[in-house]
C-alpha cells in the first residue's frame, strides 16, 4: 500500500532561516506518528507543507496528491486540529454542525451529534460561552464525524487540564482511529501520547534526528539503573546520556547488547521524554 505521506529532500527557507533541510520520510497507512521537536525545529513548517499551506522545495506527496496543486481535493481526505480555536465566538454549537454538514461531503451529522451527546455541550450554546476544553470537545466531535484518511493534530491539547487531555486521546483511539486512518500529531507533552504512538520522529534544526517504529525503539534503546560504583564501566560503553536520581546512576544506551547492560544494573525501556532529552540535549546547551 502506498505511503500516506511521501517526502524526499523537503526543504523550506524563511529568508536566511532554514526551517526544513533536505528532509526525507514516509508515513504509512494506519499509523499514529508523533512528530516531536524543540520550538523552531521545523515541525509546524512540515505540517503546513503537508496541508498545502506553504510553498516548499523538494518532493512531497500526500495521499497520492501534490498539496500545492491539489489542495482542494486533498482536504476532502484530511482533517486538521490546531492549538488555537478558530471557531467564531458568536457561533452556536448547533450552527457549527450545520456549517460543516453544508461544506464537507464526508461529514456525518449523526456521528457528530452522538459524540456531542457524551459531553455537556448543548446545541444552543455559543462558542464564547464554552471553556477551552469544551471548544476542543466540539472540534474533536466535528473532526471525528468526517470520514477522513489523515488527521493532523498540532498541539491539540495545549492549555487543557489533565482530565481533558486524557479524555481527548482516549476518544481519538476509541472513536476515530482504525487501520484505514492515519494520525500525525505534534506535542510537547510527549509522556501523554507515548502509549498511543506506533511511530516516532524527532526533528532537530530542520532535520530528522530519529525516525523509527515504537517496536524498533524498544529493541534499540535501553536505560540502565545502577549503583554509582558501576558508572565508569557504563561510560566505557558510550552512553547517549547519564543522570542521577536518588543516589542511583541512570545511563541510556543505543544499540548496546542487553547482556552486557544487565551485568551493570537494572535494564529498562526508556520513556519517549527521556529519549528525547538524550538526543536533543545539545540543542538546549
Amino acid at each position: 500500500m502506498s505511503a500516506v505521506v511521501h517526502a524526499r529532500n523537503l526543504s523550506k527557507r524563511y529568508g536566511a532561516t532554514v526551517a526544513l533541510d533536505q528532509v526525507s520520510f514516509d508515513i504509512e497507512p494506519g499509523r499514529i506518528v508523533g512528530l516531536i521537536g524543540p520550538n523552531g525545529a521545523g515541525k509546524t513548517t512540515a505540517l503546513k507543507a503537508i496541508l498545502g499551506l506553504t510553498e516548499f522545495d523538494g518532493e512531497l506527496s500526500v495521499l497520492g496528491m501534490d498539496p500545492r496543486r491539489e489542495r482542494a481535493t486533498l482536504m476532502r481526505e484530511v482533517c486538521f486540529i490546531a492549538d488555537v480555536a478558530v471557531l467564531p465566538r458568536w457561533l452556536r454549537v448547533g450552527e457549527a454542525i450545520e456549517f460543516v454538514a453544508g461544506v464537507h461531503p464526508r461529514f456525518s451529522r449523526e456521528k457528530a451529534e452522538a459524540l456531542l451527546a457524551r459531553t455537556r455541550l448543548k446545541a444552543g450554546q455559543r462558542v464564547r460561552e464554552l471553556s477551552k476544553g469544551m471548544i476542543v470537545q466540539l472540534h474533536l466531535a466535528l473532526v471525528m464525524a468526517i470520514d477522513a484518511r489523515l488527521l493532523v493534530l498540532d498541539e491539540p491539547t495545549l492549555g487543557l487540564d489533565i482530565l481533558y487531555r486524557k479524555a481527548f486521546y482516549e476518544s481519538l483511539l476509541n472513536d476515530y482511529f482504525d487501520e484505514h486512518r492515519t494520525i500525525l500529531v505534534t506535542t510537547h507533552q510527549v509522556e501523554e501520547i507515548e502509549y498511543i504512538l506506533t511511530d516516532l520522529m524527532f526533528v532537530r534544526d530542520g532535520r530528522i534526528a530519529l525516525a523509527a517504529t515504537m517496536d524498533e525503539i524498544g529493541e534499540r534503546y535501553a536505560e540502565v539503573l545502577m549503583n554509582p560504583d558501576r558508572a565508569e564501566a557504563a561510560r566505557a560503553l558510550g552512553p547517549l546520556n547519564e543522570r542521577q536520581v536518588f543516589g542511583k546512576s541512570i545511563f541510556l544506551f543505543d544499540g548496546v547488547d542487553r547482556t552486557r547492560l544487565a551485568a551493570l544494573g537494572e535494564v529498562h525501556k526508556p520513556s519517549v521524554s527521556d529519549l528525547f532529552v538524550a538526543i536533543m540535549k545539545d540543542t538546549y546547551a
